[in-house]
């Protein structure tokens, strides 16, 4: 179980990235459109933290781990399965995969197919 992306939806990105810039040691690059306008920093192990501002007046600050997956669309059906509320069916951005969004446990979830 490895987390690919783990984002982070915040009322104030530049005070999040340069808090996790000066505790970490990483850097931060400039928004990306293909991820919703995330500012973005890849780890040593090739995980990503994306951080970006809601992208719609009812989204509420959350952090979401997205979980890669060989297949998200029988992780997807899997996780329904088990209750889950999919919020956002598997998704191509190009060049980066597919993602999903689950709803379970009253948390936000997601899946990354690269």
């Amino acid at each position: 179980m490895k987390v690919h992306y783990l984002e982070v939806v915040s009322l104030d990105v530049d005070a999040v990235c340069n808090a996790y810039e000066t505790a970490h040691g990483v850097s931060f690059g400039e928004a990306d459109e293909l991820l919703g306008g995330a500012r973005t920093c890849t780890l040593s192990d090739g995980s990503i933290i994306g951080v970006r501002g809601p992208l719609r007046e009812t989204e509420d600050p959350v952090v979401r781990p997205y979980w890669l997956v060989e297949d998200i669309d029988l992780a997807v059906a899997n996780v329904e399965a088990e209750g889950a509320k999919i919020a956002m069916p598997p998704l191509e951005i190009p060049g980066k995969g597919k993602f999903a969004i689950y709803i379970l446990g009253s948390n936000d979830h997601g899946l990354w197919q690269l």
